[in-house]
């Protein structure tokens, strides 16, 4: 009898905590949902109208790939005027302006497609969107004439010196929305089964070069921004393919890796503040890190509430940023070369803290920002554009 009851108070324990979260949970998409539902629908409507464009409607000379594969060039690479026909040189901070970005900029637009398509879906119900945004999602991931390769091969490339670096696996941050997308309207009676299961294929190949080439594992190990961002793409799609495994590397990641040898001990993180670009690069380094605890964690793995011994959280380091957000001007460090006045707009490290730690004030500063920058360089460095369909 003893036993029967300490099993049931188990069962209300956790059926009322689940209950809460899902009501904090609900709360928050509802606030999410009256702030950006006219954008939405508004990005919504505007893609239900696009065409595909993929990788193969632009391709580079530069390039030592085929159409079907996805490049970049080193984005602070420069000709040397001293010798213009030679190697490139690098000017840290400083975009070159002459680089090949069609490709980044057709990944950044299906990004936008399927974010807007899925949260619309989301809001609505209307499997409309589901519809459009599998034409585009069998372009770049079925259609033998129109897909991209899952390799990023040719990344970031720099003339007279690498035909692709692991450095440029950050471009593909951009497909991690795509992913989610594709995660929230999977069961939709729209959602075309075939094309479903092809594209899960592809990114679990994706996921099997990120985690086996040399440039993958480079990037894995990079110990700044990037290595974040390493970690939070391979999260978001092995979510997307149920990859339990990786999933679990990612969360070992973040305890043992990200948080002890990037944090300092209060909440900063000092190699993106030695950068050229202190502010725009601490803001991208937190926004990765938090968006990779919102997918990692769950019922057995609650990351936010993870603490070293000597007490680093992940919510020590919003804590570290929140003040310079709200008010830039007491930024202590130097400003950035480039974007300066660009940062910040609605990141979103200050909803998932809020979601998660009951913070109105850095809702609220969230809110207030802006939800739809134009500036390209923001839009590459802002990971989550589309909230609705992560929380």
């Amino acid at each position: 009898m003893k036993l029967k009851i300490n099993c049931l108070l188990l069962f209300c324990f956790v059926f009322a905590f689940q209950a809460k979260a899902q009501e904090k949970n609900n709360k928050y998409t509802t606030e999410v949902t009256k702030v950006l539902r006219k954008q939405i629908l508004a990005e919504a409507n505007w893609a239900l109208t696009q065409a595909p464009i993929t990788v193969t409607a632009q391709t580079s000379p530069r390039s030592a790939g085929t159409k079907h594969d996805f490049f970049s060039e080193g984005d602070y690479w420069w000709p040397d005027p001293s010798n213009p026909k030679g190697p490139y040189i690098q000017k840290d901070g400083l975009t070159n302006p002459d680089n090949f970005v069609a490709h980044r900029l057709a990944m950044i637009r299906f990004s936008k497609i399927i974010g807007a398509l899925a949260s619309a879906y989301k809001i609505t119900g209307d499997e409309k969107y589901v519809k459009h945004a599998f034409v585009h999602l069998k372009a770049w991931f079925v259609n033998s004439e129109t897909l991209m390769n899952p390799n990023l091969l040719f990344a970031q490339a720099i003339q007279g010196r690498f035909t692709g670096r692991g450095i440029g696996i950050i471009d593909t941050i951009q497909l991690m929305e795509v992913a989610q997308g594709v995660f929230v309207m999977q069961h939709s009676k729209a959602a075309n089964k075939a094309a479903l299961a092809e594209i899960k294929k592809w990114f679990a190949s994706y996921l099997t070069w990120l985690t086996t080439h040399q440039y993958g594992k480079d990037e894995m190990n990079a110990e700044n921004n990037h290595g974040t961002c390493w970690a939070m793409q391979v999260a978001s799609f092995a979510k997307l393919t149920e990859n339990k495994d990786l999933l679990n590397f990612c969360r070992e990641r973040f305890k043992t890796v990200f948080l002890p040898n990037q944090m300092a001990a209060d909440g900063s993180f000092p190699r993106e503040l030695k950068r050229t670009k202190p502010y725009g690069y601490s803001l991208f380094n937190l926004d990765a890190i938090t968006t990779l605890c919102q997918i990692l964690s769950d019922k057995e793995n609650d990351l936010w509430t993870f603490k070293l011994p000597d007490g680093r959280t992940i919510k020590k380091g919003i804590e570290y940023m929140y003040p310079f957000v709200a008010d830039k001007s007491t930024w202590p460090f130097p400003k950035d070369v480039m974007y300066w006045d660009n940062w910040p707009v609605a990141q979103p490290f200050l909803l998932f803290g809020a979601k998660q730690f009951q913070n109105q004030t850095w809702l609220n500063t969230w809110k207030k920002l802006d939800h739809q920058p134009k500036v390209e360089e923001v839009i590459r460095n802002l990971p989550i554009r589309n909230p609705l369909i992560w929380l």
